[in-house]
C-alpha cells in the first residue's frame, strides 16, 4: 500500500507548489479495512488535476480552512450546531465567490483564459454541476441546510 502512496507522490507531487499537501494513508472503514489517500489543498486550487481514485484507493480531499477564507465562506463556527444552519461548501457560496473574484482567481490559478464554468469546476471538487445537484438533493432530504446568504 505504501508503494501506491509513493506512486501518487511521484505523479502528483508537483502540485505541492500549488498548495497541495499529501497527508498520507488513512483508514476510513475499520470493518472493511478501507484505506484512502488523504490530501489537503487551499480553497483556490484546480481540483481537476487530482483524481478521485488512484490505483484502487479513493483520494480524500480536505480544504485547508484558515482565518483568511473569503467572505462568502465565513461561517461562525463558535456557535453550537453551526453546521445545522450553515453549510460552508454550499454551491451558492462558490458562485458568489467566483462572481466577485473571477479575475483574482484566474491569476491565482495562473489561467487567465478560464471560463466562469471552468473556475467553478476547478474550485468545486472538480465538477460544479455534480456538487450543485448533490447539494440540492441533500437539502431536499433534510440532510443539509439551505443556503440563506451572507
Amino acid at each position: 500500500m505504501f508503494e501506491i502512496l509513493k506512486s501518487f507522490e511521484t505523479k502528483y507531487g508537483y502540485l505541492k507548489k500549488k498548495g497541495l499537501t499529501i497527508e498520507g494513508l488513512a483508514m476510513v472503514d475499520i470493518k472493511k479495512k478501507k484505506h484512502v489517500i488523504k490530501i489537503s489543498r487551499p480553497l483556490v486550487f484546480d481540483n481537476r488535476l487530482i483524481p478521485k481514485k488512484f490505483e484502487g484507493l479513493d483520494v480524500k480531499t480536505n480544504i485547508k480552512l484558515n482565518d483568511e477564507m473569503p467572505a462568502e465562506f465565513q461561517v461562525d463556527r463558535t456557535q453550537p450546531d453551526w453546521h445545522k444552519t450553515q453549510y460552508i461548501w454550499a454551491f451558492e457560496r462558490f458562485e458568489k465567490y467566483v462572481e466577485r473574484c473571477e479575475k483574482d482567481i484566474k491569476n491565482q490559478l495562473n489561467s487567465p483564459l478560464m471560463t466562469k464554468h471552468e473556475i467553478l469546476d476547478a474550485l468545486c471538487f472538480g465538477n460544479f454541476e455534480e456538487h450543485k445537484q448533490k447539494n440540492l438533493q441533500l437539502i431536499k432530504e433534510g440532510k443539509l441546510p439551505a443556503y440563506l446568504g451572507n
